[in-house]
């Protein structure tokens, strides 16, 4: 696709995927899509990118995907693949050829395993914005996901591995990822405070080339942001 702007509702049905290529439908700012993004980075795959205005959704992007979310994927014989860990391990089976996952039954059940513990933190990230913007007193979540954030910190130490499925980066660290490069972003990153080793694998996964890839600004993310509190989110910002 030859536009990074977003498709909304009145816009022309695209044609079909073209042979060789995936199509991911995706939103620029959004972390669960923004998974799906790593994958493909990661494993090289070779794909085209249309994005979705969320607000006012194209009606052939309805017909794809009823539940009407992003990321979705489809392939050229028109079949249509959403929801984040589905459409990544879905490219996973696809494209083997670079694996991003264990090769066992037992390593891949722990992948998922952590990643239904990481689910449970993820609400954090919207909940302390929200409340400070309410002007609640959030100490008592922020103290909860200090303690989340413990927890994986003592994953990390207990595995003496730089990553969370070994020495090198694995779906877990993609899966996990969108949500830390909003720390600042939601004004969080004083939770990382007493998480040595977590903090080392922030650092650690900025310097990955497909996290580089698919990184916004924090001034970006801040605009983009802004204009969704506001209830106008701008998925076109700096386009």
């Amino acid at each position: 696709m030859s536009t990074e702007k977003s498709f909304a509702k009145g816009s022309a049905a695209p044609g079909p995927v073209p042979e060789g290529k995936i199509r991911l439908y995706s939103m620029r700012f959004c972390p669960f899509a923004q998974r799906t993004r790593l994958v493909l980075a990661a494993k090289g795959i070779k794909h085209e990118t249309m994005n979705i205005h969320l607000k006012d959704k194209p009606e052939w992007f309805l017909k794809k995907n009823p539940l009407g979310l992003v990321p979705t994927l489809e392939n050229p014989s028109g079949e249509v693949v959403y929801d984040s860990p589905i459409t990544c391990e879905y490219l996973e089976e696809v494209y083997p050829e670079k694996k991003l996952l264990p090769p066992s039954p037992f390593g891949k059940a722990q992948q998922k395993m952590m990643l239904e513990h990481f689910s449970k933190v993820v609400p954090y990230f919207y909940k302390i914005p929200m409340g400070r913007k309410n002007g609640e007193d959030v100490s008592a979540l922020e103290g909860e996901l200090k303690e989340k954030f413990a927890k994986l910190n003592e994953d990390l130490v207990n595995k003496k591995t730089g990553f969370f499925g070994g020495d090198s980066i694995t779906m877990i660290d993609y899966m996990m990822w969108p949500w830390f490069e909003r720390l600042e972003l939601m004004e969080l990153k004083h939770c990382l405070g007493g998480t040595p080793e977590l903090k080392k694998w922030t650092e650690r996964m900025t310097e990955d080339a497909a996290v580089k890839a698919c990184m916004h600004s924090a001034e970006t993310y801040k605009a983009f942001y802004k204009s969704y509190q506001e209830g106008k989110p701008d998925y076109d910002y700096g386009l």
